[in-house]
């Protein structure tokens, strides 16, 4: 039995993810985002071992969430899947000043993995369409370009590969991927995706929990189990450093490690 926590198991791939683990017989922390979702998750997955709450749009219920990771572990596994999409006709700012998209697409995973104790995996999900987005540092949440959500969206999941590529180097003790679980049939990927629900769990749930070699391999980009070449600005070590520097920036905090590690840099 593996212990397993999941950000964003309210629904679609994240709550798939929880409730096939939980089926294994693994201990699953789910997490929602306010306690009225928490109360539907526990409904609908009564075998979960806890139901954490936290406004991944907030960094102070990002920190408080973190409290509760903390003290409901340790896990051997942390499954950042929670994300919002790119459908909003306007920019949207949190309570923080920051982009809706890239606070809780990235800054959040970033703010979890500071602030959490290391586990021995972690998966970090992406998006195909990482392979469209661009990383502009002086204007990473389009501020002053027009709005364009699509695109928000697109960079913000080319920065999650970023991001597990550097914390893959920095914890060369720890097994970090990134995943794109495909086009599913999610209320983010709608009715015309063309993968299903169970498609987008399989890998996550591999990677979480299996001893097979092939997932114990770090430092990757994969979809449907099988390693794939991500967006080439994903492999460059400063590009890496760049961005974990504007997060820690932000959040006040660092993913303190071996900079200096071999890992996803070429």
């Amino acid at each position: 039995m593996r212990s397993v926590f999941i950000t964003g198991s309210a629904q679609g791939i994240g709550h798939e993810t929880a409730r096939v683990l939980i089926e294994a017989g693994h201990r699953v922390v789910a997490h929602a985002r306010d306690e009225r979702r928490a109360a539907e998750v526990r409904a609908s997955l009564p075998g979960a071992a806890a139901v954490l709450t936290g406004d991944l749009a907030s960094l102070e219920g990002t920190r408080a969430l973190a409290a509760q990771v903390t003290a409901a572990g340790p896990f051997d596994a942390v499954v950042h899947n929670a994300g919002v999409g790119g459908g909003a006709s306007r920019r949207e700012v949190t309570a923080d000043g920051l982009g809706r998209i890239f606070q809780v697409n990235v800054v959040a995973p970033y703010l979890l993995t500071a602030l959490c104790p290391r586990p021995a995996r972690l998966v970090y999900l992406t998006s195909g369409l990482e392979s469209a987005g661009r990383l502009d540092f002086d204007d990473l949440t389009l501020e002053k370009l027009e709005w364009d959500g699509m695109r928000a969206y697109a960079d913000s999941k080319l920065m999650d590969v970023v991001l597990a590529f550097a914390v893959a180097r920095r914890w060369p003790d720890v097994v970090v991927n990134a995943v794109d679980p495909g086009w599913v049939r999610t209320r983010l990927g709608g009715p015309d995706a063309t993968d299903a629900l169970p498609d987008g769990a399989g890998t996550p749930v591999w990677l979480a929990v299996s001893d097979e070699p092939e997932a114990l391999v770090t430092g990757r980009y994969l979809k449907h189990r099988v390693s794939l070449r991500a967006n080439p600005a994903a492999y460059d070590p400063e590009v890496q450093e760049r961005l974990l520097e504007v997060l820690g920036g932000i959040t006040g905090e660092t993913v303190a490690g071996d900079a200096a590690g071999g890992l996803a840099t070429s």
